[in-house]
């Protein structure tokens, strides 16, 4: 049995929207909407909200993560992708969107602008150690695999 997302809408800014869907078989995200109509300037930032609230599934979070059609097309993308939803959040769902693009982009109520996965979490207990075991790639960073 699949686990259960439930959702709550919070606003009323209009008619109420679709709800988040996997529009193909295999999607790995339901679309999450705007439900706020916005303009966004070259370089501008904007907190744009969904007008939902999730009850994730113990165990999991919510990934928010840009579309790719909107990236490729307009230069449209997130601050903080992806963004993380905590399975003890309750609060309305805002999608943190930037303008990376050269012309303002005119965001319309009812619009997909982002996609969430829902995934599972492990929480892992903290230890403080001396040493940390070694492995080939050791401290290398960025650069450092050669690829």
């Amino acid at each position: 049995m699949a686990p259960v997302l439930k959702l709550r809408r919070v606003a009323h800014r209009g008619p109420p929207l679709e709800l988040p869907g996997y529009h193909s078989a295999g999607a790995a995200g339901l679309d999450l909407r705007a439900d706020e109509a916005c303009t966004l300037a070259p370089g501008e930032r904007r907190l744009v909200p969904t007008g939902l609230a999730l009850e994730l599934p113990p165990g999991h979070e919510g990934q928010v993560r840009p579309r790719s059609g909107l990236a490729l097309k307009h230069g449209i993308g997130m601050v903080n992708a992806p963004g993380t939803v905590d399975q003890d959040y309750r609060g309305e769902v805002g999608v943190l969107l930037v303008n990376l693009g050269q012309l303002p982009f005119e965001v319309k109520r009812g619009e997909r602008i982002a996609q969430l996965v829902v995934a599972p979490v492990v929480q892992v207990q903290v230890e403080l150690a001396e040493e940390l075991s070694d492995t080939g790639r050791g401290a290398g960073g960025f650069g450092s695999t050669g690829r």
